[in-house]
């Protein structure tokens, strides 16, 4: 690797450096320790600067220094790690400079020369690459120490590393970490002792920080059952940062299947750098703060004041700007922001060319003042530009009015604070009230009805409008503490569906998508899926008791609703619980609000809930767990095993409350969710549990906890409600309420504020983050057990051997999409599917692990071989192998006897396994013809897929018919299927027959016993040769052999000579045995063997026999794949 040229003072490195090659101009230099020579103590002190120290020319056993015959200074300008490399850069030197130096006069001119050249190298080099790191150099040198010490593909991408102390036991090594896109690694050599540590993201248990008497703070690494602590880190909260992202990264990427296609930064696994990381969660954390659609992205930051017209002050915080929005976030503790759409922009304009201030100008007679921009003229340009507003001279007329509007507003406001309504505006001409709500069409409001519930609900209202006087209404409403008090207290059904839509961000994303619901309803009507199959089965579960369910009013809205968002997003689809929420949405907001607020919830504000794993709710009731321990000590202290609340709270967490408690209450945790998100419904959560805390401590069983729960949720009421009886949801069950005072809804949201409102939502992200880790290593623990005892009641491997076979197994199906940006594997898996169809290789990755496994190391056609054992194990013929089929090939070469395993090689020779001879392999790869009484003709191979195999095997997610007949049909004649026996095998025809004889040969070579082998298989041959030819003269006299059939191809073989095939036959001799004998008929005969014959003929050779019963060490093969699964990668 070229390097910055650097002086360096040669009289200090005597001792540590040795002299390769040298000229009159450059030095070829050995580390000391390295090479020939190496070892003993000098070897050994080495060794220790080179991990210890951050300096290449200290650890690249090879460097090249250039210097000049009168200068005393020396200049590094190459290190390599191999001999090879250094001397392909020793080479080029000497080539492309020696002879142009000799034309320079002066040393400083050799010298200011040969750095030119060398940094033109450098130049060149980091054109190829896209990646701009902070410190290149440094980051360079990085590099070689990671690829030296890890040898892991080159396609590896390091994304930054950290020096620290790595724990090994009570002792410390000092080390260094490497952080690259797929793989944690640490290294440390100390007087001789190498520690060495390669961990896969996608292996990690558990990942945190923490802190106890000997370690300070640390970050703890829990994988493959190990802990591992890291600490001594210079800057520990980025590194942990930094990590919990790739983890991250690498959960979605490999187990979430995400492609990132709208996120450049992270598409290219191949180009992941930590600035792009660092990127990406702030425009993460920018999206969940202001409730954004997941297409924003934060583009630019500036700290200003912000001139709060209700308040009379200016607040410090944050301007941040997307593509669409420009958003601000106070920082001084009075928790106001406001949510600007570009759309809603008019103007921006700076108030008096002195000041660094600017105004914001929005549709309805609204403006902002931003003062103390740091930045101001570029961040007016950055909104004109994506406003589209023009500050051309052209426009000055306009611009200056618009100016003179702004100005007088802003000083009409000063002078009358009580006049702001002007400067914030009202939402004037749309209707508070959307007329197409569930709730106004089956209980409309009496606005003379004088009710004490009614008046109430009045003066809520009244409250609402004098709050939407003073921050505003809409889009661009001012959120305050103010803004969450009223929340708490209950929002008004009238204003419930226009303020759900504004605090989750759907009257955005249905503002920028005009007439989308409408073309997805016309696209859905009529489908028919799973889905939609599911969703007609619940339509009639979705709020029996509400009026608005009872008539098909509302649940053919409900129908359309939950069609739409199926076919939108077919990897959820539709789930359980989704049809309980859109109910709800249905009854407060129109049809198509409810549609985007139902996308707000799946996709952005519950992410991971709706699938079939519910692994966001699962991660959700960790993180709740969490909680419990910090703040309900004693309830821990009485209930050591918390799973139970995970269990209780599952309900809680998918349909927010509203399966538990009265519609009236539920709507209330709704309206607190819509605003705080996730962190309301933990936080009620605890309130509830520290309600019953006495009644649960007392409790003696699980089943007596639901009971106080269940009558627990019954007795809340919501006093303020102004629906009639007929709308309220009964109470479930007969149990008598005087045994549980009633429990007002409102009290206990504000309870819940005040004693857990501490809770901040970064943390509870962060707390979602940990625990995801836990929770998907859960699941595919699970998965792995539940595959692992099907496939151990149709094989022999032991549990434990099967455990190392799936770690490989999985292991192979992710090195196919470590390094690729659109890998099939990750393209079309569905986690839906089957626990046996979670993990499939195709050809490609089969071949490779076929390769490691199989018991006949010797073979030398492996790619041939594993082709026909993949098309043969490959049953449905989908070009994707499961585990359990991978298993059962590898439990008869292992562990079948003598009969079965000849009876697998025998099929290996018969369609669909082999389809011709090898001259034709070219065509094999591309057409796949099954037998002529095969009822499957039109079967593609796994070579007309791409390179895993890109049948979609899940009708849950396709959007046309399922064929349930056929899955049940399927599973019928899988249940019926009789095992096969020797009789029913076809014959071996010519071709084939020969084609096994050579596999026999393959197999056999390198075998100490190879040349018994090979005379026994040639004696077998002949044999059944001299038998076919027997038996044929037998039947000429009367009729045809019913064997005989028209040969396929242009040879025949005679048995008139007594000819074997040899092992070094070509193909073409090895298919042509002789030629026809003068007295032979004209007609081409092909001769043919059943597996009778063949297997009665090799029994008779002992050494053949007691070849295929010789035992395999399994347990070696196991760990020699592992240690060869990821070199075998680099190689190719």
């Amino acid at each position: 690797m070229w390097l910055k040229p650097e002086e360096i003072l040669l009289k200090n490195a005597f001792k540590l450096w040795v002299t390769e090659k040298d000229n009159e101009y450059f030095i070829l230099q050995r580390r000391r320790g390295y090479g020939e020579g190496g070892g003993g103590l000098t070897g050994l002190l080495v060794g220790t600067l080179d991990t210890v120290l951050d300096s290449t020319s200290k650890v690249a056993p090879y460097r090249i220094l250039h210097h000049t015959p009168d200068s005393q200074i020396y200049w590094s300008i190459a290190c390599g790690v191999t001999k090879e490399e250094i001397f392909q850069h020793w080479e080029w030197l000497q080539q492309n400079i020696m002879r142009t130096l000799s034309v320079f006069d002066s040393s400083e001119d050799i010298t200011s020369f040969v750095q030119g050249k060398i940094r033109g190298l450098i130049a060149e080099e980091g054109k190829s690459s896209l990646v701009l790191e902070d410190d290149p150099e440094k980051f360079r040198e990085a590099l070689l120490r990671f690829e030296k010490w890890f040898e892991l593909p080159p396609e590896e991408k390091l994304v930054t590393y950290y020096s620290c102390s790595y724990w090994k036991g009570k002792v410390p090594c000092q080390g260094w970490l490497y952080l690259s896109t797929n793989f944690f690694c640490f290294y440390s050599y100390l007087l001789g002792a190498e520690v060495k540590l390669v961990i896969s993201w996608d292996e990690i248990w558990r990942l945190e920080k923490t802190s106890n008497v000997i370690l300070t703070e640390s970050i703890h690494v829990l994988a493959h059952g190990e802990d591992h602590y890291f600490s001594m880190l210079l800057h520990l909260n980025e590194t942990f940062v930094i990590m919990e992202q790739l983890a991250d990264y690498s959960i979605k990427r490999l187990f979430d299947k995400e492609a990132f296609q709208k996120e450049p930064m992270l598409r290219d696994p191949l180009q992941i750098t930590k600035r792009g990381l660092e990127a990406h969660a702030k425009s993460e954390q920018f999206r969940t703060f202001f409730r954004l659609p997941k297409e924003e992205n934060l583009l630019e930051v500036h700290e200003s004041f912000l001139w709060v017209p209700f308040s009379h002050f200016n607040t410090l915080g944050k301007i941040c700007l997307s593509e669409n929005y420009l958003c601000f976030a106070s920082q001084d503790g009075s928790q106001c922001h406001v949510i600007i759409p570009m759309r809603e922009v008019v103007n921006v304009e700076k108030p008096d060319s002195g000041s660094r201030a600017l105004t914001v100008c929005v549709r309805g007679k609204r403006a902002l003042r931003f003062s103390e921009v740091r930045d101001y003229q570029r961040l007016a340009n950055s909104i004109r530009s994506r406003c589209g507003i023009s500050a051309s001279p052209l426009h000055s007329a306009s611009s200056e009015a618009i100016r003179g509007e702004c100005q007088s507003l802003i000083n009409h406001f000063e002078d009358n604070p009580e006049d702001v309504t002007l400067m914030v505006g009202q939402k004037g001409s749309s209707k508070a009230v959307s007329t197409e709500a569930l709730m106004t069409v089956f209980h409309p409001q009496d606005m003379e009805n004088l009710d004490p519930k009614m008046l109430k609900e009045k003066m809520k209202e009244q409250s609402w409008n004098i709050h939407f006087s003073e921050y505003g209404r809409g889009t661009s409403m001012f959120f305050t503490k103010k803004t969450r008090d009223l929340i708490v207290r209950g929002v008004p059904e009238a204003l419930r569906g226009e303020l759900w839509m504004l605090f989750s961000g759907a009257v955005n994303d249905m503002a920028t998508h005009p007439g989308y619901y409408t073309e997805l309803v016309e696209q859905s009507l009529g489908t028919s899926t799973l889905a939609t199959d599911e969703i007609e089965r619940d339509l009639h579960r979705s709020l029996p008791e509400h009026p608005a369910f009872q008539s098909d009013t509302g649940i053919s809205a409900l129908r359309r609703v939950l069609t739409a968002y199926a076919y939108r997003n077919p990897k959820i689809g539709y789930c359980q619980a989704m049809n309980i929420l859109t109910s709800v949405l249905l009854l407060y907001a129109k049809e198509e609000e409810a549609f985007w607020l139902l996308v707000a919830v799946c996709e952005r504000m519950l992410p991971d809930y709706f699938n079939r794993r519910i692994i966001g709710a699962l991660v959700d009731q960790a993180v709740f767990e969490d909680l419990i321990r910090e703040n309900l000590p004693q309830l821990v202290e009485h209930m050591t095993d918390l799973s139970f609340f995970s269990s209780v709270s599952l309900s809680w967490f998918l349909t927010l409350f509203i399966s538990v408690l009265p519609i009236e209450s539920a709507v209330n945790v709704v309206d607190c969710f819509f605003y705080d998100g996730i962190k309301a419904i933990l936080q009620l959560g605890l309130a509830v549990l520290d309600y019953n805390m006495d009644a649960l401590i007392s409790c003696h069983d699980d089943a007596e906890a639901v009971t106080i729960l269940n009558r627990f949720f019954d007795s809340v009421t919501n006093k303020d409600s102004p629906l009639p009886p007929t709308v309220q949801q009964a109470s479930l069950g007969t149990n008598d309420k005087s045994s549980h005072f009633g429990v007002d809804i409102s009290e206990l949201i504000r309870e819940a504020y005040e004693k857990y409102g501490h809770l901040r939502s970064e943390e509870v992200e962060s707390s979602r983050k940990r625990n995801k880790l836990y929770v998907i290593q859960t699941l595919e623990d699970t998965t792995k057990q539940n595959v692992i005892r099907v496939v151990s009641q149709d094989v022999r491997f032991t549990a434990s051997q099967l455990d190392e076979l799936y770690y490989l197994f999985k292991r192979q199906h992710f090195l196919s999409c470590y390094w690729t940006m659109n890998s099939p594997a990750l393209l079309h898996h569905d986690p839906s599917l089957a626990y046996l169809e979670q993990y499939q290789l195709g050809f490609q990755q089969f071949s490779t692990l076929f390769f490691l496994l199989e018991p006949w190391a010797f073979c030398p056609v492996k790619s041939t071989l594993s082709l026909w054992v993949f098309r043969l194990i490959d049953e449905n013929q989908d070009g994707l192998v499961n585990f359990k089929e991978f298993c059962c090939a590898l439990d008869t070469l292992y562990g079948g006897s003598f009969t079965n395993k000849l009876k697998f090689l025998f099929k290996l020779h018969l369609p669909p396994a082999y389809t011709g001879s090898p001259l034709h392999a070219q065509k094999q790869r591309m057409h796949f013809s099954l037998s002529e009484d095969s009822p499957h003709k039109n079967i593609h191979t796994a070579f007309e897929l791409p390179e895993d195999g890109v049948i979609k095997k899940s009708p849950e997610r396709g959007r046309g018919k399922v064929d349930l007949q056929a899955y049940l049909k399927q599973w019928q004649n899988e249940i019926l299927k009789k095992e096969e026996t020797i009789k029913d095998l076809p014959r071996i025809n010519q071709a084939q027959f020969i084609q096994f004889s050579k596999t026999l040969y393959n197999i056999f070579h390198g075998d100490p016993e190879e040349e018994s082998l090979y005379r026994a298989v040639a004696h077998v041959t002949s044999l059944l040769l001299r038998m076919e030819e027997v038996g044929r003269k037998l039947q000429e006299p009367t009729s045809p052999s019913p064997s005989s059939k028209v040969a396929p191809t242009s040879t025949e073989a005679s048995p008139a000579d007594d000819t074997t095939i040899s092992p070094d036959s070509t193909d073409t001799s090895s298919s042509q045995t002789s030629q026809d004998t003068p007295g032979s008929e004209p007609s081409e005969v092909e001769w043919s063997f059943s597996f009778e014959q063949v297997i009665a003929s090799l029994l008779n050779e002992p050494a053949i026999v007691s070849f295929f019963e010789r035992h395999v060490d399994i347990h070696t093969k196991l760990g020699q794949a592992k240690a060869a699964q990821l070199k075998l990668k680099i190689q190719k």
